[in-house]
């Protein structure tokens, strides 16, 4: 038992230097604007950049985990992750967006390989204490986005260079990776359980990991728009400073997160599809208001119900991908590649109908695809044993 404690606060480290090191760039994006001296839509193009190395990432992740191991993707895949990042902001410092797009391809592509190897860790870790906490791990990827949040802010506040504050972060990163490495689990694959190549790219050929994957999507969206854009909503569409709006995207975050670590018993007192369709409504009682509201203050209002309502989808979405665990790897790969469309689509088409039209209304697209994910969410239905209690390690199809 104490082995599975210290293997689950391991999995939960790697979970929160993810969020920290995005957030804590992306909560600076106004700033990073302003020194590029470039549009709203080129922006969103720049950072497409990450969004072309996660789908490269997520679309390898499966054969790269099962060759080394979820262990070694994990640590490596961390310091690639944080290395990338701070090319980015270097590539910010020396107003150099071929050195800016250059690190955000590196970032993409080790998040999309050791997203898939530490939400494996962590559907194999809910299995093992028979528990759905996956939205608590997520919760702590959430942790990490809300310091990063407030790092960046701190950085705004005191001028410190963004290419100093990736270093800083890159730094801190490392040492966490190496700190809980021998703490993590490698999770043994017996002779039966082996999957081959061939029996991995059968996934993309069943209708269950396509509706996983547009739930996936939709709610991807929801959290992504808001780690891409927030901030400059909240400067460009309701009048904040630059200090302020990056504090609303940590209240957002706070939000998220506090909705993730109260899934845990809504989930198993509802099931994930009741959840699934509270947060979705959620988000999109927060999008209107952010939207159509010209108010500040009913402005963070919206915030926070959007951050309560992206906190459920992709963790649960994430397990249930993972339900069957012999085929986890393939799956969780594959959904979450379906799911980083909205990466890869995202960026540049908020940041056109931004620049064009305003990033308020660019939000009714985000809108839009919180109904897909209410449309698809019968999906993530738990599986059952024969007495019809939930089974976390059996697969279900819709």
């Amino acid at each position: 038992m104490r082995e599975l404690v210290r293997w689950r606060n391991a999995v939960f480290a790697v979970f929160f230097a993810m969020g920290f090191g995005f957030a804590s760039i992306a909560a600076r994006f106004p700033t990073a604007r302003d020194m590029l001296d470039i549009s709203v839509d080129q922006l969103g193009l720049a950072l497409l950049g990450i969004s072309v190395g996660s789908i490269a990432g997520l679309a390898t992740a499966s054969h790269v985990v099962a060759r080394l191991g979820t262990r070694v993707v994990m640590v490596v895949g961390l310091t690639i992750f944080a290395s990338g990042l701070t090319v980015a902001g270097w590539g910010i410092e020396a107003r150099s967006i071929p050195l800016l797009i250059g690190g955000l391809l590196v970032t993409g592509l080790s998040t999309g390989i050791t997203d898939v190897a530490m939400n494996l860790s962590g559907a194999a870790n809910e299995r093992a204490i028979g528990r759905a906490i996956m939205p608590v791990f997520h919760a702590f990827f959430s942790f990490g986005t809300v310091a990063g949040a407030g790092f960046g802010a701190l950085g705004e506040a005191t001028g410190l260079g963004i290419g100093p504050q990736t270093t800083i972060a890159l730094v801190g990163v490392v040492v966490l990776a190496l700190l809980v490495r021998r703490h993590l689990v490698e999770q043994p694959v017996q002779p039966g359980d082996h999957v081959g190549f061939r029996e991995r790219l059968s996934v993309w050929t069943d209708a269950r990991t396509w509706l996983i994957g547009g739930l996936v999507l939709g709610m991807a969206l929801t959290e992504g728009s808001a780690n891409d854009w927030l901030t400059l909503l909240m400067v460009d569409g309701h009048g904040f400073d630059q200090v302020s709006a990056a504090l609303a995207f940590a209240l957002f975050l706070t939000a998220m997160t506090a909705g993730r670590l109260a899934g845990v018993p809504l989930i198993e007192r509802f099931g994930r599809v009741a959840m699934l369709r509270a947060t979705a409504a959620l988000a999109a009682v927060g999008l209107v208001l952010v939207i159509v509201v010209d108010s500040q203050a009913v402005a963070l209002v919206g915030t926070a119900l959007w951050g309560l309502g992206a906190s459920l989808g992709f963790p649960i979405g994430m397990s249930a991908a993972a339900d069957d665990p012999r085929m986890a790897t393939a799956r969780v790969g594959a959904v979450a590649t379906i799911g980083y469309v909205a990466f890869l689509a995202g960026p540049p088409l908020l940041g056109f109908l931004g620049e064009h039209l305003g990033l308020r209304p660019a939000m009714w697209v985000v809108l839009a695809f919180v109904v897909l994910s209410l449309a698809t969410s019968a999906v993530a239905r738990e599986p059952r044993t024969a007495s019809g209690a939930p089974d976390p390690a059996a697969e279900v199809r819709p």
